[in-house]
């Protein structure tokens, strides 16, 4: 039987990455080992290791690519000949270890130092605060050394003592089957979990584990325009790490209240500024409350309501170049007043009078209102009799075709009831 094309076996394309083809392997390898009892395939997975063996060395996939199978004919380890049957606990790591790695992998010991947890911790600021920076405490729970046992989980006066199962070393080797017959596999040590040590009298405070939570402040600096939900990173404040591990990091999660007149907008503010009737109509010079504290805004002679003027530089201070800011948007409100002392009805009844404004309507007008609204109200009588009318015509006329009806009935009844019968006519 032909054989099938190396990178149709993969399910790559004839471009794939190193990173792709090893990646492909492994899923594929995955399904069809013969270990697995719903997917396995012993000649479906000889098949994909003899592709891959192929693929994923450099100069074999160059030869393979220029002359197919003929050129690479005789250089694969031949995989039909392997027995699969005793693969029983033999990943797929050690399979390619095994037969493209090099050798079996030994493996790192496990029970070295490891780091610490990184921690998280939500800060509540200001709006100024954020808008210019400033300098926090904060306080956390984190893990450090015991310092009753001075960080080696043994109680005083003890020390641990080395493990008898790994000999120090945190690791064994475990002997396991494979086809090829028996393999030597380095795991961690059940007995010490990998540290290489035991603890024969636990620390009483903290029960042999060598660490415990404790207090911890730290001086946070935030930075001038930090944006809220913005992260902060504090090396090495996190929680220490096991056997002698570095401590993790602390990350600073940035929450900003909001202001009763501010409102930001990336490096914007903008703020709602109400003015008088008079200062809208004469225009003039008011302060206006800015992140800098009160600045004086020139304000233009008939501006209408709604109208937005621009502070330059009176904004947020870019993050991480405070030297540049951003502006300030001012929403000017013009605010109508509600009550008016008898003075000020007569200033602006004047004003009024000046500008021949008319404030009431003339008496034609309100009387020509007056007519349109009668007009209205006959137009709409008018209407209603016409519909009652015309309504009271299609009964009569309903009733008339109904004793129309009625009649020719009648005189039907009659006709017939003199009409001669068959015997009459005989007669």
């Amino acid at each position: 039987m032909a054989k099938r094309d190396y990178y149709e076996v993969l399910g790559i394309a004839k471009n794939a990455s190193p990173e792709e083809i090893k990646k492909n392997f492994r899923n594929k390898a995955r399904d069809l080992h013969p270990d697995n009892k719903d997917s396995g395939d012993e000649a479906a997975f000889k098949e994909l290791a003899e592709a891959y063996e192929i693929l994923s060395d450099e100069q074999k996939r160059a030869t393979y690519d220029r002359y197919g199978h003929e050129g690479v004919k005789g250089s694969t380890r031949g995989f039909d000949n392997v027995d699969f049957s005793s693969m029983a606990g033999f990943g797929i790591d050690d399979f390619i270890e095994f037969f493209f790695g090099g050798g079996m992998r030994s493996g790192g010991r496990k029970g070295g130092p490891e780091q610490g947890s990184h921690l998280k911790y939500d800060l509540e600021i200001e709006f100024l605060e954020a808008v210019f920076g400033t300098e926090k405490k904060i306080n956390i729970r984190r893990l450090e050394d015991c310092t009753t046992c001075e960080g080696t989980g043994a109680a005083p006066g003890s020390t641990p003592v080395t493990c008898v199962t790994c000999a120090g070393m945190g690791q064994v080797q475990q002997v396991m089957n494979s086809w090829f017959g028996q393999t030597m596999r380095v795991i961690e040590c059940p007995a010490c979990q990998g540290g290489g040590q035991k603890i024969d009298k636990p620390c009483r405070d903290c029960k042999g584990e060598a660490l415990v939570r404790k207090s911890r402040e730290f001086q946070l600096k935030i930075p001038p325009g930090i944006e809220p939900g913005s992260r902060l990173r504090l090396t090495m404040a996190g929680d220490k790490g096991r056997r002698g591990g570095t401590f993790g990091d602390l990350f600073v999660i940035i929450h900003v209240k909001e202001h009763k007149q501010f409102i930001r907008d990336g490096e914007t503010i903008h703020i709602r500024q109400p003015i008088s009737f008079s200062m809208a109509a004469l225009g003039g010079e008011m302060m206006i409350a800015t992140v800098d504290g009160p600045k004086q805004l020139k304000i233009a002679a008939g501006i209408q309501n709604g109208t937005t003027q621009v502070m330059r530089e009176m904004g947020v201070p870019r993050f991480n170049n405070p030297t540049r800011r951003g502006d300030q948007i001012v929403h000017l409100i013009v605010e109508t007043p509600t009550k008016l002392a008898p003075e000020e009805k007569k200033l602006l009844e004047k004003l009024a009078e000046l500008r021949s404004e008319q404030l009431h309507l003339t008496p034609e007008e309100l009387a020509e209102i007056e007519l349109k609204k009668e007009a209205a109200k006959e137009a709409a009588a008018a209407e209603v009799a016409a519909k009652a009318g015309a309504g009271a015509k299609s009964k009569a006329g309903k009733k008339e075709e109904e004793k129309e009806k009625e009649d020719g009935s009648l005189i039907d009844k009659i006709v017939e009831a003199f009409r001669p019968k068959n015997g009459d006519e005989a007669k």
